[in-house]
């Protein structure tokens, strides 16, 4: 039975992802909001919705390590993996916006979250207290308002003319809604039958963890991302993965640290700077406007080097 609901999760988790990035496409194209935005936006946060779920319910349990760990992975797995295998599968446009404003921000409040855990700037004993979520929750408002301003002025300024969709307002909303609802239900009962089929052949618990728990809330965005790709639509893909990076650390660490003061003590030096090193390669990789196919494959291996690594740090 757990391999018909695994195959059926899988359908649901493709469907879904087809039908939000479909409708997001559409209401860009409607309200003439760039297709980066769109993806930052309300595929970015859309997507990241399992990892809010998590974190907010681990505070809430009193486990604050599964809140910070839960955004530090997910934000690794974003990048080097679901960006990776995305311009693996065709190359991912990178604006000069996006090297002068979103990847400094997805950058800077990775630097961020490294200073407020590690104490930089008071030395209190809790890593991210209230007061630190509240500034993660301004930066989130700030960024989303600041890029819908520069949005709109770069419409006002460009002479690109965008085709206005056939498809009703109405069924793109409604196409938004359901595919995000579908990928995200699809998504958790595909990761918990996962767990269960791998528990079952004997696989090393801490394997699980690193693999099927950790990437599990992240799958909305990689079907969001590979279906986007598909479609050529690679802008979306970006803006998803980006959004959701910002999303993770600012809206999420800032809601949870309001329910629970977050301390890290599971999450290690390393594991920040890596994902602040992730933060930076599309940045680095993509100066020439584009995330090629071998950049792609740079960045997958990346992401092969520290599972590994942390695999052999569990077994010491």
């Amino acid at each position: 039975m757990e391999y018909i609901i695994l195959i059926i999760s899988l359908f649901a988790i493709v469907w879904g992802a087809d039908n939000l990035v479909g409708g997001a496409e559409n209401i860009a194209r409607r309200f003439k909001i760039s297709d980066f935005v769109i993806g930052a936006v309300i595929v970015g946060i859309g997507t990241s919705c399992p990892e809010l779920v998590v974190s907010a319910y681990g505070a809430l349990q009193g486990n604050v390590d599964v809140a910070i760990g839960n955004v530090v992975g997910s934000n690794i797995f974003n990048i080097l993996c679901i960006l990776g295998i995305t311009a693996l599968l065709h190359p991912v446009a990178v604006s000069r916006e996006n090297r002068r404003f979103d990847l400094p921000v997805c950058i800077g409040v990775s630097i961020l979250a490294l200073l407020l855990a590690f104490n930089f700037f008071n030395g209190d004993s809790v890593s991210i207290g209230r007061v630190d979520g509240a500034l993660f929750l301004l930066i989130f408002v700030a960024f989303i308002y600041v890029s819908f301003l520069r949005d709109k002025r770069n419409s006002k300024q460009s002479a690109v003319e965008y085709p206005i969709p056939n498809e009703k307002l109405p069924k793109s909303i409604v196409k938004v809604v359901v595919g995000l609802g579908v990928l995200v239900t699809g998504c958790h009962f595909f990761v918990e039958e996962a767990v269960f089929i791998a528990t079952k052949w004997g696989v090393n618990e801490a394997f699980i963890s690193i693999t099927l728990i950790a990437c599990g809330t992240s799958l909305p965005e990689l079907a969001a991302s590979v279906a986007a790709a598909l479609k050529k639509n690679t802008q979306i893909a970006l803006g998803n993965v980006v959004g959701s990076n910002i999303f993770n650390i600012t809206f999420i660490l800032g809601v949870s640290s309001q329910i629970s003061p977050l301390t890290g003590g599971g999450i290690t030096l390393v594991d920040y700077i890596v994902m602040i090193f992730a933060a930076g390669l599309p940045l680095a990789l993509g100066m020439r406007n584009k995330i090629t196919r071998l950049s792609g494959g740079i960045m997958f291996v990346c992401y092969v080097v520290y599972t590994l690594y942390l695999i052999y740090a569990q077994n010491l």
